[in-house]
């Protein structure tokens, strides 16, 4: 128990962006300045529309629809790695809620947020993602980021800290996303023909994380980026855009392809975890938020990863002869503490995973 409590890597402290927004700055501090930001290769509306895939959740339920909605979620994994889903069966008014009540949260004075901050041990908290060093560049956004679930999990002075009816309104978000991701990834596993019970067995009593992200309006747009090109380390991630204001973009065929929101939807992705639990048949995409100089824009990932005891690594009923493993297998602890450490040196944890067949030597 003791080692399932100790943090993660703690990345190192920085100041607030949208506190520094509220100087009325006209131009970009150095640390923010991003110059190999590819504006270039972003899709345009003259390109013409492409769109991510969208899942209709009580169709891919049904009986009648079933197999059809299924076979356009194994595509879109396969394919995309990104879909919005809809119909998903999470109430509109929770949602609704869940959105004033973040808003109101990074409205609060900073002497209150404050009480949330990140410590110089742990990444959990009200701050900034991953910074590694005082020379890396640093993205236009801040985020309060924690643990949701297992509830044994939670830092004692976030979640349970918070006001009410804050956290009223997320321990309710909180379940029922746990429901809809449970949902989602039981039909990935249906899809890939695992073994039934595999997918349950990895996730069921698995680790829940959100992340609320805040991105201010910027005096020099096309110079930062609100969250730097990754792919996410987790299993799956389910977000939702809390003000209208689009940024986010998903990197398919080397081009930037900006990601439309639909009404009562939400955006899901792939992560690293379950593109090795499929043996690299599903992808985990690279994706980049990009900021405005007119509207702040907020959104709220949840991340879902196979239990704290688990370990990760492609599902033994999709290794063959025919297909052998590509990823090595590990403890989830282990996972997710190299997968930190990579983040803070700017490395992919993916490719370390990877397993490079060749290599390996075989005896005549």
């Amino acid at each position: 128990m003791e080692e399932m409590k100790k943090p993660l890597l703690a990345s190192i402290l920085v100041p607030s962006v949208q506190e520094l927004v509220k100087e009325k700055i006209c131009s970009v501090p150095q640390r923010y300045v991003h110059h190999d930001v590819d504006e270039d290769l972003v899709i345009s509306e003259a390109d013409g529309v492409v769109e991510i895939p969208v899942i209709d959740m009580h169709r891919l339920l049904s009986i009648e629809f079933g197999d059809s909605e299924l076979s356009k979620l194994h595509s879109a994994c396969k394919e995309w790695g990104f879909f919005q889903v809809v119909n998903h069966g999470v109430s509109s008014s929770l949602v609704e809620k869940v959105k004033l009540e973040i808003k109101d949260f990074f409205n609060l004075p900073m002497v209150e947020k404050k009480k949330f901050w990140q410590s110089s041990e742990n990444v959990e908290g009200f701050g900034h993602v991953f910074g590694a060093s005082e020379e890396q560049k640093l993205d236009w956004a801040d985020m309060l980021y924690m643990t949701t679930l297992p509830k044994h999990m939670r830092v004692p002075h976030l979640f349970p800290q918070f006001p009410l009816p804050f956290r009223d309104t997320l321990e309710l978000y909180s379940e029922e996303l746990k429901k809809l991701g449970m949902n989602i990834i039981a039909q990935m596993g249906k899809a890939l023909k695992m073994e039934e019970k595999e997918m349950r067995e990895l996730f069921e009593d698995g680790t829940q994380t959100m992340r609320m992200n805040y991105y201010p309006p910027c005096p020099e747009p096309e110079k930062v980026i609100g969250l730097t090109p990754h792919s996410d380390g987790a299993g799956l991630t389910i977000l939702l855009q809390v003000s209208e204001v689009e940024g986010l973009q998903i990197r398919k065929d080397g081009i930037w392809v900006p990601v439309k929101p639909l009404p009562n939807s939400f955006i899901i992705n792939l992560g690293d975890m379950l593109e090795i639990i499929s043996n690299g048949i599903y992808q985990s995409i690279e994706h980049r938020v990009m900021v405005n100089s007119e509207k702040e824009r907020l959104s709220i990932a949840t991340f879902y990863s196979p239990r704290f005891d688990g370990i990760v690594g492609p599902a033994p009923s999709l290794i063959t002869e025919q297909s052998p493993a590509q990823f090595k297998t590990i403890g989830v602890q282990e996972y997710r503490r190299g997968l930190f450490a990579s983040k803070l040196e700017g490395k992919s944890y993916r490719d370390i995973m990877r397993i490079n067949h060749h290599m390996i030597k075989v005896d005549s």
